[in-house]
């Protein structure tokens, strides 16, 4: 049973949770996140909302290997009004803001956000933790290295597994410590990691529920998928789907999509399954 406590609003979910990626972004990998006028944004949530998304989660800086960094006043003026306008129009969906600022975190939970993921896991912003403790709302924390400019050239582990699950037991007692409650992991797949990383993590997934934290799967339409397959990210829908059942299968808790209505079908299908397997 996944229980997270958003500014005073509990969610309670007994079924894996999608979050629906939104970029307000012109040069996200990925096309179709894209929604960078609010025409497209209102459109693009209407349609995942439909397919099933549980919440969106609203970025203004693109992660992808080698992006340029755009700074904390560029972001802001890309994420604070989407979600002022989406909040205003779905008041009681959950929305995330996806920052490594604690100065965008705070003034996006002000304009109506009411969970922050990091992918920086409060690396990059010694002001990120106590400010999400602050704020009172769940917090993402994902494993990376660098920034997305050089994390590639940070991908060396002896243990991809075990050096990521020690980054989780530390930085879960310095969430605890900052006043954060609700902490969500995240194991960073493309972030600081090579594909063989990637497959290794999402084979031994489940590895990371001893932390007793609800577990995010990022994998949608990523290089893992469309670069074994010899494709392209607007043709890695199916492959996100098989990634999708075998992270549903290990264990994850939350999937982040480009694609709600497919994730949906997975997580129905393999709570079907679970269920007729006891």
């Amino acid at each position: 049973m996944l229980t997270l406590n958003a500014k005073g609003k509990l969610l309670t979910v007994s079924r894996p949770l999608i979050m629906g990626i939104i970029n307000r972004t012109p040069d996200s990998f990925y096309s179709g996140s894209r929604s960078v006028d609010n025409d497209q944004l209102l459109a693009h949530a209407e349609t995942m909302i439909r397919e099933g998304a549980d919440w969106l989660d609203i970025g203004g800086q693109s992660t992808r290997p080698g992006a340029e960094l755009i700074g904390e006043e560029e972001e802001l003026r890309r994420v604070v009004d989407a979600i002022d306008l989406l909040h205003r129009r779905w008041p009681d969906l959950p929305l995330s803001v996806d920052t490594w600022y604690s100065r965008v975190a705070r003034e996006a939970v002000a304009a109506g956000a009411s969970v922050v993921n990091d992918i920086s896991g409060g690396r990059l912003d010694p002001d990120m933790l106590p400010t999400v403790g602050e704020l009172r709302v769940p917090y993402i924390c994902m494993h990376s290295k660098g920034t997305p400019a050089t994390m590639n050239r940070e991908a060396v582990y002896e243990d991809v597994v075990r050096e990521v699950l020690d980054y989780f037991i530390r930085r879960i007692e310095d969430c605890r410590l900052a006043g954060i409650h609700d902490v969500i992991i995240d194991p960073g797949l493309g972030f600081a990691k090579t594909h063989e990383h990637n497959w290794q993590i999402l084979r031994h997934l489940e590895v990371f529920r001893m932390t007793g934290r609800p577990l995010l799967l990022g994998i949608s339409r990523k290089s893992t998928i469309y670069r074994t397959l010899g494709t392209t990210p607007g043709e890695a829908l199916n492959g996100t789907t098989v990634l999708h059942t075998i992270g549903l299968l290990n264990g994850a808790d939350i999937l982040r999509v480009h694609d709600p209505a497919a994730a949906r079908e997975a997580v129905t299908l393999v709570g079907a399954y679970k269920e007729k397997a006891h």
